[in-house]
């Protein structure tokens, strides 16, 4: 642990001190996430019932992260009933809060044969909740917002990580590539996005209900966008008819005015950006952030761009360019 982050826990258990009656012992870190934030849990007695309550405090340096946004877009997903953590106390100078305590399960640890239909279909139905939160006050997921998150797969995968010099014939390529799934992006309905809705993202509660982490970066985007985050996960995957069980649910709860294949392709073209997005970002956790166990999921993430891009004819340059790295 390094100087800076030391200084910053005592910091932090100073002005947990201040607000709760906390049991010292039980201070302790939880694993991270791909963020600078930090979590630690505590036990602290209920002011008033008395009981002993687990909390979450969050170590979120304000130069790096935002924790006016998180608590605004937890606020609002509380208010539309989405099962998100109350967020207790705040102290949004020093990047301090307190959240409600979600436990360790993630549902990716949940999913089987057996349990898989009912909780996909429970966290279905969460993306249709946040579908209906009002997304005016939240960042567009416009052109530059796309793009910028598509060049991660330039910069981070084949320039840094598999050290190309791409020649004019593949610059050009990615370019028409990437103005597709823009366009794709920019032609669905804009919603309410969570922007990382997975199998990590989702935690499991009391009774099999789950619970919805890590929206602090949640934009008005394209209506396909969580749902494919979902199905097709970075951490786990399915095979195609579960899929389309799926996709075919939501359609038909959710989105039945728009064609089948019109949304099927939506879903399908936005996948690929997610994955250009997902692929670069592991690479960047690795060599900027230092943290190689997400160079593990590249594999399957690359997977998912190079079956999907099998299916349609304007990605066939890409597909080829998938297979021959």
């Amino acid at each position: 642990m390094n100087h800076t982050t030391d200084e910053r826990t005592t910091l932090l258990q100073a002005w947990i001190n201040q607000h709760y009656d906390m049991d010292e012992k039980s201070f302790n870190a939880v694993s991270g996430d791909a963020s600078f934030r930090r979590y630690f849990r505590f036990i602290a007695k209920d002011a008033e019932s008395k009981d002993n309550v687990s909390f979450i405090a969050v170590d979120a340096p304000p130069q790096l992260e935002s924790s006016q946004t998180f608590i605004k877009i937890a606020q609002l997903l509380a208010k539309n009933n989405v099962p998100v953590p109350t967020i207790y106390k705040y102290d949004l100078e020093r990047g301090f809060y307190t959240q409600e305590d979600f436990g360790n399960q993630l549902l990716l640890e949940s999913l089987n044969d057996q349990t898989a239909d009912q909780l996909y279909i429970q966290a279905i139905n969460h993306i249709a909740d946040m579908q209906k939160v009002d997304s005016t006050s939240l960042p567009i997921y416009d052109s530059q917002l796309l793009q910028t998150e598509m060049n991660l797969f330039t910069d981070w995968f084949l320039i840094k990580h598999l050290n190309l010099s791409l020649t004019e014939k593949q610059i050009d390529i990615l370019r028409a590539c990437y103005e597709l799934l823009e366009k794709n992006a920019l032609e669905q309905p804009q919603v309410f996005v969570h922007r990382d809705y997975h199998s990590r993202n989702i935690m499991m509660l009391d009774n099999n209900c789950l619970g919805i982490i890590d929206f602090q970066d949640a934009v008005k985007g394209p209506i396909s966008y969580d749902l494919v985050s979902l199905l097709r996960d970075c951490y786990i995957n399915w095979p195609q008819d579960k899929l389309k069980q799926c996709i075919y649910y939501f359609h038909q709860h959710y989105t039945n005015d728009i064609p089948l294949d019109t949304f099927t392709r939506w879903f399908d073209l936005m996948g690929i950006q997610r994955h250009l997005k997902a692929t670069g970002i592991f690479c960047r956790l690795n060599y900027r952030d230092g943290k190689p166990n997400y160079l593990d999921d590249v594999p399957r993430t690359l997977n998912y761009i190079k079956q999907v891009s099998e299916k349609y004819i304007e990605l066939s340059e890409l597909n080829k360019l998938i297979k021959s790295l």
